[in-house]
């Protein structure tokens, strides 16, 4: 078990790495979970504390140190919260990149059909001007607004949508990336 002084205590809270006291492990889970560490619900508390310590760090080379007493120590424990730590942030990425990817494929279909929609507007008017019946007029009447529609949707699905989920995908991407360790403190 690696002791640090209390000079290494605060030399570490100043470092450029994530450094959390806890009291315990369970600190770091949910309290209304009572299963075993590697199925346990992290908690709130706990990833709203680290994402916003680590909103300005980079992403290379970080590390989450945990302090925990001496008295408390268990290695054996310190695995496996490790282990449940990084599936944690591994899955959370791959869902976010999934639902990222999806976000943007969306948008793309979006602005295809309303480039497609806008194309038979286009088409319908500049060759049939002079022969605009009903039914020709409806149809432009409807794919004019809709194929606008899709194509704005498409981009603000693109462009804004993803922005949302970016922060906390680049939150779990440092985290999954990120060396876990546990220091004790008296």
């Amino acid at each position: 078990m690696e002791k640090i002084s209390n000079l290494e205590q605060k030399e570490l809270l100043q470092k450029s790495e994530i450094s959390i006291w806890l009291d315990n492990y369970n600190d770091i889970f949910s309290v209304f979970d009572s299963r075993h560490y590697l199925e346990r619900a992290l908690s709130v508390d706990f990833l709203d504390e680290i994402k916003r310590a680590s909103r300005d760090k980079p992403s290379g080379g970080l590390s989450l140190n945990m302090l925990i007493p001496i008295k408390q120590r268990n290695t054996t424990h310190e695995t496996l919260i490790k282990k449940r730590l990084k599936e944690h942030f591994k899955k959370h990425t791959d869902i976010l990149e999934k639902d990222q990817g999806e976000l943007v494929w969306q948008g793309i279909y979006f602005l295809f059909f309303g480039l497609i929609f806008m194309s038979v507007a286009a088409y319908i008017l500049f060759f049939y001007h002079d022969k605009i019946n009903f039914f020709k007029e409806f149809l432009i009447v409807l794919l004019e607004p809709g194929g606008w529609f899709l194509f704005w949707e498409g981009l603000a699905l693109i462009i804004f949508e993803t922005k949302k989920i970016k922060p906390d995908l680049v939150f779990y991407r440092k985290m999954s990336k990120a060396d876990l360790v546990f220091h004790t403190y008296k």
